[in-house]
């Protein structure tokens, strides 16, 4: 049952008014952060591997192509038995639902660098450190930032499928209690609310974007 525009936001109201739900909203926003620093870190130098090595690519980039579609919920259970039922079976689901997209993007951007830089980074010497941080990122600033906004997409989806399977606190937490409870407009207010916040961030990760374009003008 859909309820009213007027119920829900009433339903609104209360939940901005609400600390508790601050708390909640807290707690997710902590695991998105989280799961989206490690994903991205190993989706960059996953990335950064297959981009600039061919053979790398060739034996294993089809099982990333592969396996990012799936859906990650299924892996759960074994993130539970290997992470346990707190906070960190969660943050890698988030983990795993950023680091595809991320790796993905980046691995393509590598192999659109212009080959011209490369060649001026080894005539000078540049050691691999040099070459990725000088180099390789600058340049694929683009795909890094397209698959971050990707990543923190569907890191958001499974950090909050993640919550309400097993948690007793978080955003995903309060959704499923919502729904167990029947309490529809709750339920609805704060998937609108939700919706909003990805929105501002996938915004505001694109305007960071759009910041270092500026800077290196």
């Amino acid at each position: 049952m859909v309820p009213s525009l007027f119920a829900i936001g009433k339903a609104i109201v209360a939940l901005l008014s609400s600390g508790e739900y601050y708390f909640h909203l807290g707690v997710t926003a902590g695991e998105i952060l989280a799961a989206l620093a490690i994903g991205g870190v190993l989706g960059l130098i996953v990335g950064l591997l297959l981009g600039g090595n061919r053979f790398l690519a060739a034996a294993f980039e089809s099982y990333l192509y592969y396996l990012g579609p799936t859906p990650k919920i299924i892996f759960f259970p074994i993130l539970i038995m290997w992470f346990g039922v707190g906070p960190g079976s969660k943050i890698a689901m988030g983990v795993l639902s950023a680091f595809f997209p991320i790796a993905l993007s980046v691995a393509a951007g590598m192999r659109e660098i212009d080959r011209v830089l490369i060649r001026v980074g080894k005539s000078f010497r540049a050691t691999t450190w040099q070459m990725a941080t000088k180099i390789y990122v600058p340049a694929m600033r683009h795909p890094i930032i397209n698959g971050v906004r990707l990543g923190l997409g569907v890191g958001l989806i499974g950090t909050l499928l993640a919550e309400t399977k097993l948690s007793n606190k978080g955003i995903g937490y309060l959704i499923i209690q919502a729904y167990t409870l029947f309490d529809m407009p709750r339920m609805y207010a704060m998937l609108i609310v939700l919706f909003v916040l990805a929105i501002g961030a996938n915004a505001l990760v694109g305007r960071l974007g759009g910041l270092s374009n500026i800077k290196r003008r």
